[in-house]
């Protein structure tokens, strides 16, 4: 099951690629699918839940879902592509393994407890 789980994000991070390419992003938009919404662990120097908090609001698809609404209501498209953004690099995440945030530590996960010191 899980790896069908994990191709179901590999095509909605691919989408997201699509999506970008369709709307005719510059191409530096591009390298903020792979790395933008992780400036967000930036929070964690504050503590587990603030870190938590903010890389679960930078990573949760709804949250993409709805900037991308609103800007395509507001015929915004800078507000569609960091929809897309967003959206895209939270399924990359997932199709790592890598989900949202509980508030023990960085570690844990909603997918489970990630990290090398974690592996059996």
């Amino acid at each position: 099951m899980k790896n069908i789980i994990r191709l179901e994000e590999a095509a909605m991070f691919i989408v997201s690629l699509y999506a970008l390419y369709y709307l005719d992003a510059d191409g530096w938009f591009y390298p903020l699918v792979f790395l933008g919404p992780d400036i967000s662990i930036i929070a964690y120097t504050a503590g587990n839940i603030p870190g938590a908090a903010m890389y679960n609001f930078f990573h949760h698809k709804a949250i993409a879902i709805i900037v991308f609404m609103f800007g395509l209501y507001l015929g915004n498209e800078l507000l569609m592509i960091i929809g897309i953004i967003l959206f895209g690099h939270s399924s990359m995440d997932r199709m790592f393994g890598y989900g949202l945030k509980l508030d023990r530590g960085f570690n844990y996960t909603h997918l489970g407890v990630i990290g090398k010191k974690h592996k059996k």
